[in-house]
């Protein structure tokens, strides 16, 4: 593939691209704009690629099975987990636009690359912090993202998430989806995928 558009025509076609806001998202934003220099040619391919400090951009066909399990609204307050190259948080603040994104990133050198990489669109809702806990001032959010695999699951997100909020994680090696109901959590689970472990 060769354009980000054949990349999302790519993504329809295997069924796990459904929903319009999200499609526009995945069109809006382009995923050669968070990869590497050194991969820009690669940066079509349904595939992770490096990023450096053993880290990856995520697989696009990953990243939109988990953008649809975790159906963000436009003012949704967005919790983005481990972000990495900032690829997920854009597709997210293109999506909630009434709304905002929170990313944080454990790599200092990564959370430079994630903000070198959002300048290049012209976000008003998204804030980024080089932190390995929720940042101060936030207690809860409407949707939560995690880009790395835990062990288990963890309570402080879980804590986090709004009563009628979702969560979206990988634990070792499925994506499970969390959906919190009167203080009671719900889960489901999708075997079968690949992640780097959550710090």
């Amino acid at each position: 593939m060769k354009s980000n558009k054949e990349l999302v025509e790519h993504l329809i076609g295997r069924g796990v691209l459904k929903t319009p806001a999200i499609i526009k998202a995945f069109l809006n934003v382009d995923r050669i704009e968070f990869v590497r220099e050194n991969y820009k040619d690669q940066a079509y391919g349904d595939y992770p690629l490096p990023i450096g400090f053993s880290q990856t951009i995520s697989q696009p066909y990953t990243v939109a099975f988990m953008l649809e399990l975790l159906q963000p609204q436009s003012n949704s307050i967005v919790l983005d987990v481990g972000c990495g190259s900032c690829y997920t948080t854009a597709l997210l603040a293109s999506i909630v636009k009434e709304g905002k994104v929170i990313a944080t990133e454990i790599i200092k050198e990564l959370v430079e690359f994630c903000k070198s990489n959002l300048k290049k669109y012209n976000f008003s809702n998204v804030e980024v912090y080089h932190a390995d806990k929720i940042p101060e001032g936030y207690a809860e959010f409407d949707r939560i993202l995690v880009s790395a695999s835990a062990s288990r699951l963890p309570n402080t997100l879980t804590n986090a998430l709004k009563d009628g909020g979702v969560m979206v994680i990988p634990i070792q090696h499925s994506i499970f989806l969390i959906k919190k109901q009167n203080g009671s959590l719900y889960s489901e689970e999708f075997p079968g995928f690949a992640f780097v472990r959550l710090q």
